[in-house]
């Protein structure tokens, strides 16, 4: 009781900490919600119909590309083909998720018979690019694709068959892919039929569409040009400018956010000492080369980009100046340094060899191994000597567990090599050298290869030449003095009006770019600059960066956010040149128009001070050009067309480039041309798909897409 009596007293006391703990928990709780939260935006790469894709998704899309590339022979891709495909996935990503949601609405759906009709059917252009192409047919093998599915499940099933069951995935992911884009691809062609079912014409339509491009006006044309008027003697007003912007605000409606900028970019380029010191550098590899060194150790030694492999090679094989050297070339010969400008290097080549070799082989060997080499070598005996003696060499390869089924190989598949040991060169050397119906057994370190040429063809010149191809680079002290330099240019001007006020000192320029948008891959075309991109879009009006080391290392760059141009319509100052540009136009037209006025026939016109020129064959379909004005003007072709043979329009005409008046001196049909109402009804059905086909940009501006991506790519 006495426990009761001091818990009442000290009630107010408890509730209070009891409530603190409480909201202590709910505190802590929130946090870690919004921690959680926090970290799932910051891995968001984009967004979609509120369909969010993060950086891992993504990715795995990208390299679900890249493992397709590298099934059609494209293993070592460029930056830019990386961007590419990144694009390209972000686009086809984008565009599945629009399409398939408007198809979710309208219950259009790929069914698995459907699919199963296309693979039998053999007949999409998707389906010629996987392996399952009867090659006597050249056409699509349903079976084919059975029969490896089958193989792959059991492969997948047997644990002994490793290797085997790595290569099965392979192909089964590339086919996976296939399927997927077929699925896509038929839902696509749903959408669009139903698209092209509600798009038709008639009879009526037809005629008035033929006799719009077939009824041809010849016309007599009084012209007064706007260039007749110096546009300094036009006078606009702030309150002209603002009602023409309300009126053409439509047309300065944004979509996507961009950046403005101002930038100093300065690129390193190497001094004199430089080139002075790798010309040194060069000329000692040549006397080496001529004095007869190891043509593999000079080029090491001058750190040569290409590496020399001793392996003869077609002339595709070579870089362009080095191929357009070695024809020109005797056998021995070494040249003396010279420059490339195409690639910005020093080169020295000598040709050690030219023969004439086989482009293509066709080949089968035995593969011959053992407990031992000496094993080895002795089974290797045994088979060569049985091929010798007539025995069937397939019949013999699968005693050993092999096929020995013949293949080919091109000059293409080695001969861009940067190294290769003692056995590569024999084996290459061996699928050279062999005749064909002749056999070989080829000794090689770890055991032994019987090597059999069935066929050669294509026989062509290939060259054995030892290349030491340098980078004309800066150096070190180079490179450190121009850090220096634009180090100090950078942190003495820390605001725009600095910049742009002393960058003539240090000798730089201070450039303008409009427009950037996030999706762009580079700063202004410069390679490596992410780090900048993502400061442009995470920073505010008139902020200065940080210094950037970007490009192949031989850029510095620094930035000034100039402006921010939200989503929405553009700020009147930011398209004011279009502005008045329109103003002044219509106050030209005014004072030309008035200079008309009262003007009843073409002569009268020309006694206004008006060029009379002839214009013939205008259609209403097709906007009229005028000579004397170089502009296309869609508004004489109008009016021509509802003025009669013989009459003069007295309305005076408002252009493109100037003000006008015609007289229509004939009209007359295309000379042959019978009107097919059938014919016309579809091009009119043709031209209404070509506008439908814009569907996609309506439908993914109402997307609400984010994209994100430059800050991970």
């Amino acid at each position: 009781m006495a426990a009761l009596g001091t818990i009442r007293k000290r009630g107010v006391t408890l509730i209070i900490i009891v409530g603190i703990g409480l909201f202590a928990f709910i505190a802590e709780e929130m946090v870690r919600s919004c921690e959680a939260t926090s970290n799932e935006q910051r891995q968001q790469v984009g967004e979609v119909l509120g369909k969010k894709i993060n950086v891992q998704e993504f990715q795995a899309l990208v390299d679900e590309i890249q493992e397709v590339y590298k099934m059609q022979g494209m293993s070592n891709l460029t930056d830019d083909q990386l961007n590419q495909i990144k694009d390209q996935v972000w686009q086809t990503y984008v565009e599945n998720t629009i399409l398939e949601t408007e198809c979710e609405k309208l219950g259009l759906t790929v069914t698995d018979t459907e699919l199963q009709n296309v693979l039998r059917e053999g007949t999409n252009p998707m389906l010629a690019q996987t392996p399952f192409v009867n090659q006597q047919t050249g056409r699509f093998d349903a079976s084919a694709l059975t029969k490896f599915l089958a193989e792959y499940k059991a492969a997948q099933s047997n644990p002994q068959a490793a290797a085997v069951a790595e290569q099965y995935r392979t192909i089964y992911n590339y086919w996976k892919f296939v399927e997927k884009n077929l699925r896509q691809q038929l839902l696509n062609g749903k959408y669009q039929a139903l698209l092209r079912s509600s798009l038709i014409s008639n009879p009526v339509s037809a005629q008035m569409a033929f006799n719009d491009q077939n009824s041809e006006n010849n016309l007599q044309l009084a012209t007064l040009a706007y260039s007749s008027i110096n546009d300094n003697n036009v006078e606009v007003s702030d309150a002209e400018l603002k009602a023409k912007y309300n009126e053409k605000k439509e047309m300065f409606k944004q979509y996507f956010e961009t950046r403005d900028i101002k930038y100093v970019d300065f690129q390193v380029l190497p001094s004199a000492a430089d080139r002075q010191e790798l010309m040194k550098n060069m000329q000692d590899a040549q006397k080496q080369l001529a004095e007869g060194a190891d043509p593999a150790l000079v080029t090491r030694k001058a750190q040569s980009s290409v590496a020399y492999v001793g392996i003869p090679v077609t002339r595709r094989a070579l870089p362009f100046d080095i191929a357009a050297k070695v024809d020109s070339m005797s056998v021995g010969e070494t040249s003396a340094p010279f420059e490339t400008k195409g690639d910005n290097t020093l080169n020295v080549v000598k040709l050690i060899s030219k023969v004439s070799l086989p482009d293509s082989v066709e080949y089968r060997q035995i593969q011959v191994g053992g407990a031992t080499v000496d094993e080895a070598r002795k089974t290797a005996d045994s088979i060569y000597t049985a091929l010798k003696n007539g025995g069937d060499f397939e019949a013999i390869a699968k005693k050993y567990d092999q096929t020995g089924e013949k293949q080919w190989i091109t000059s293409a598949m080695y001969e861009q090599m940067q190294s290769a040991d003692a056995d590569t060169k024999a084996f290459v050397e061996a699928f050279n050298t062999v005749g064909a119906g002749e056999t070989k057994n080829l000794e090689f370190t770890s055991g032994n290869v019987i090597l059999q040429v069935t066929a050669r063809k294509a026989m062509t010149d290939k060259y054995n030449v030892a290349i030491v191809k340098h980078p004309i680079d800066f150096s070190k002290a180079t490179y450190s003095a121009a850090y220096n330099k634009f180090s100090q240019f950078v942190s003495e001007n820390q605001t725009l009006e600095q910049m742009e006020k002393n960058c003539g000192k240090y000798g730089f320029t201070v450039m303008e770019r409009q427009d950037i948008l996030n999706s762009e891959h580079n700063v202004v075309g410069i390679r490596a600059t992410r780090d900048a991109m993502k400061w442009i879009f995470d920073s505010k009006e008139g902020e200065v960066s940080p210094l950037y080391e970007c490009g192949n290392n031989d850029r510095l760059l620094v930035i000034a956010l100039t402006k921010i141009n939200p989503v929405g319509y553009r700020n009147i100052n930011s398209v004011m040149d279009i502005v008045k540009a329109e103003v002044i136009r219509d106050k030209k037209f005014e004072q030309l128009s008035k200079k008309l006025e009262g003007a009843t026939s073409i002569a009268a016109a020309k006694s206004k001070g008006a060029e009379i020129s002839t214009v013939d064959q205008v259609t209403f379909s097709a906007p009229a050009f005028i000579q004397a004005t170089g502009a296309n003007e869609p508004a004489i072709s109008g009016v021509a067309a509802a003025t009669k043979q013989g009459e003069f329009c007295k309305r005076v005409i408002k252009g493109n480039a100037g003000a006008y008046m015609l007289q229509v001196t004939k009209k007359a049909n295309r000379a042959g041309v019978k009107f097919d109402a059938k014919q016309m009804e579809m091009q009119l059905q043709q031209q209404a798909l070509q506008a439908a086909s814009r569907y996609m940009n309506e439908l993914y501006l109402k997307a609400k897409v984010v994209d994100n991506r430059y800050l991970f790519f």
